[in-house]
């Protein structure tokens, strides 16, 4: 019967694909493959991200709404946290989180905006303005979506009034520090300086994210979805303005 069945198969797909199917595929799939033109490795690179970034956060979004074991992982970090907090690491704590807020990142932001300005690149500075503001805009609007209540404690080190869900500071310096490495992993011939730059960003991005949860602002969850929402939306930006200009591009050459 299986047999039968697999010929009965073969026969509808021979009536209803066309005869060159298989090689109009592999040409798309080669095309998807490529690093030059329109639409070729970045921009199937860039879905993948995409794509990973939702699931994730999607994940971590269903398990906190439905008070899952990463909800109650969550509280049990916040209060060792709170209860096991030391001079001088909350001080420090508390400098490195205010440095990477809505003030610091926004000159930083500006300031890159400038340097690319001021080299004459417009691609990558359409794509900071779109990056970081349009993310720190989305996350806002996440926060508003889902109303999550931060942390609480007896003792709080930080007292905020916002939703918790996704952390901002996180997603900021997520879009920032990651863009700076998209940003030198593109353009860089030196495989030590992309490594360095990637590490770099990294490491930032895990400081920022730990000073949150340490401080009682957010929990673990917060920052794991904030990053994993400021990925996704690197990777639409970076995507789109990078076929903008190879299209454009391509369009002079003709």
């Amino acid at each position: 019967m299986s047999r039968i069945a697999y010929s009965k198969l073969r026969q509808k797909l021979r009536r209803t694909l066309p005869p060159d199917w298989l090689p109009k595929l592999l040409r798309f799939l080669q095309a998807r493959l490529t690093p030059g033109g329109e639409l070729g490795l970045h921009l199937t690179a860039g879905m993948v991200l995409l794509v990973a970034a939702v699931s994730v956060f999607q994940e971590i979004a269903e398990a906190v709404g439905e008070n899952d074991d990463i909800a109650r992982f969550d509280v049990h970090v916040a209060q060792w946290f709170n209860t096991h907090a030391f001079e001088p690491l909350t001080t420090i704590m508390m400098g490195f989180t205010h440095a990477h807020g809505i003030v610091g990142m926004s000159i930083a932001s500006s300031l890159l905006a400038l340097w690319f300005w001021r080299r004459k690149a417009p691609y990558w500075l359409l794509a900071t303005v779109i990056a970081v503001p349009g993310g720190m805009l989305l996350n806002v609007l996440l926060k508003l979506t889902y109303a999550r209540p931060r942390p609480a404690f007896e003792e709080p080190l930080l007292t905020l009034g916002t939703y918790s869900f996704p952390s901002g500071h996180t997603a900021a310096a997520t879009l920032f520090y990651g863009f700076i490495a998209c940003y030198i992993v593109t353009t860089s011939p030196s495989w030590r300086r992309r490594l360095a730059v990637m590490v770099f960003a990294a490491v930032m991005v895990a400081l920022v994210a730990f000073s949150r949860v340490y401080l009682g602002a957010h929990y673990v969850s917060d920052v794991l979805a904030a990053m994993a929402e400021s990925a996704g939306w690197l990777a639409v930006c970076i995507t789109a303005v990078s076929t903008l200009r190879r299209r454009r591009a391509a369009r002079k050459d003709q």
